[in-house]
């Protein structure tokens, strides 16, 4: 069969198109919309730039012995945090217990699911000191929830419809979350007390806090993404804070919010046309523009969209391609990690996981492989510079937001998680040098010199998350760390 042009021919387009718009000025210009969006929307949106009721970041010297909780769509984890204050073990972990969330249990219906958690958590208890669980005091917990509820109180808030298969929802929709815990512990006489809910980029920002005073922003980067940033109440309308008590504003000057920010960057971020035949073909069009270029669910949508291409007009993999890799999100992004990621001579990595994935007709050749690898890596680095982008719009968002500029703000430290911030090969890396790269170029002060902005992990956040958000509870009335 004749082809239009060679692979070779092929890849040279894709590197052009995604490299182009990656030029540090055209990015720092970039940077500037997305701000003007944000702005925008601190202003006016339901769903995006929404202030939760947690307005105190945590000292650092708070100490004390907290039940933590992390729910989401798969694992419903229970922990005992301890928290020392400082040193090495400032926050540590005493125990963990991971229950697979699995579709019986996400078939259970209102009170049915609490009351499996609650008896989840008294194992955990019971198992690690039976008197944590039934002491005379009332052990405190956090709730890290992965799931849509509207915030009442930093205790809880209404349940809202979880989705994701669950149906936990049935018969409590509504509902206080914290009070249906609280009723499921207290029907097998578990002594604790509900006291923060947070969400999971809450979760990471107080974590990482709690350790580097100068965490005023969390990132999540895993199958999707979203950010919370620390910002001062006045930055935001009034209207978004909705039906508060007064004494929440007399003592709030900052807040922590929940950016949303994957709703932003359309008309903004540079596209390819398998960018755009994703947008169109999804689900909800336009709804989340910014996950759509760089969340580990579509990184790996993108690549097959270019290989399907590829094998079509330049026969690539001898110009067949496996059923499998037909269908739509059949790439997984895990995959391009371990391309990206062979040190084999003959890529022979790759080769085993992707025939162990999907079955060619033909073995395919190392130019196939090699077409493969450098448009993961394509398509990955275009991730991370439009990441820096976004992150560099934020920062620069809360700089004005503070009255201060870029070469004056100090040294910010962003709490990362997920599994592409934290896993993906280079990933990080390369994020974190575009990032430098429009921080100075915007005037801001180099790392080394005490400025920029760095990408720190925050490991187990959401659960070490959930136990500092009970501390800094404690803090409300106490003066703001700015």
């Amino acid at each position: 069969m004749v082809y239009d042009r060679t692979p070779e021919e092929f890849f040279w387009e894709v590197k052009r198109l995604f490299e182009a718009p990656l030029n540090p000025a055209n990015l720092l210009l970039f940077s500037g919309k997305l701000q003007e969006q944000f702005l925008e929307k601190l202003q006016v949106s339901n769903i995006c730039m929404l202030p939760s009721y947690n307005h105190t970041l945590p000292t650092g010297h708070e100490r004390g012995t907290y039940l933590a909780l992390d729910v989401g769509g798969s694992t419903f984890r229970v922990a005992i945090v301890e928290l020392g204050g400082s040193g090495e073990k400032s926050m540590e972990i005493k125990t963990l217990q991971c229950h697979k969330i699995g579709n019986l249990e996400r078939a259970l219906e209102g009170h049915a699911f609490f009351d499996w958690m609650a008896v989840r958590i008294k194992e955990t208890l019971e198992g690690y000191d039976i008197e944590l669980a039934h002491g005379s005091e009332p052990l405190r917990m956090g709730l890290s929830w992965s799931f849509p509820i509207e915030q009442t109180s930093i205790r809880s808030g209404t349940l809202l419809q979880m989705g994701k298969g669950f149906c936990a929802t049935h018969g409590v929709q509504g509902s206080d979350l914290g009070d249906l815990i609280m009723q499921a512990c207290t029907k097998i006489d578990l002594h604790v007390q509900m006291d923060a809910t947070v969400n999971d980029s809450s979760a990471t920002l107080l974590s990482r806090a709690y350790q580097d005073d100068t965490t005023r922003m969390a990132l999540i980067l895993g199958t999707g993404t979203n950010a919370a940033i620390h910002l001062p109440v006045s930055a935001l309308a009034q209207t978004k804070f909705g039906q508060r008590p007064q004494s929440w504003h007399d003592e709030a000057n900052h807040v922590l919010v929940n950016t949303e920010y994957s709703m932003f960057g359309k008309n903004i971020l540079p596209t390819t046309r398998w960018d755009d035949y994703l947008n169109i073909t999804h689900m909800h069009p336009d709804f989340q523009p910014f996950e759509h270029l760089i969340s580990g669910r579509y990184l790996g949508e993108i690549v097959r969209l270019i290989l399907l291409e590829a094998v079509q007009n330049a026969g690539l993999f001898g110009g067949q391609l496996p059923e499998s890799l037909k269908q739509p999100y059949n790439l997984d992004t895990g995959i391009l990690a371990i391309f990206e990621s062979d040190d084999t001579p003959d890529l022979s990595k790759s080769l085993t996981t992707i025939q162990k994935a999907h079955r060619f007709i033909t073995i395919p050749s190392y130019a196939d492989l090699l077409f493969v690898r450098n448009v993961s890596h394509l398509v990955s680095r275009r991730a991370a510079a439009y990441l820096a982008t976004g992150i560099h719009a934020l920062c620069s968002l809360r700089t004005r937001s503070e009255g201060l500029s870029p070469a004056t703000v100090g040294h910010t430290s962003i709490a990362c998680n997920g599994s592409v911030i934290e896993k993906y090969p280079g990933f990080r890396e390369a994020t974190q040098t575009v990032l430098d790269q429009l921080v100075e170029m915007d005037g801001g002060l180099k790392r080394e010199q005490h400025g920029g902005v760095s990408l720190d992990i925050a490991y187990e956040s959401a659960i070490c998350g959930a136990a500092v958000a009970v501390c800094c509870v404690d803090q409300h009335g106490r003066p703001e760390r700015r």
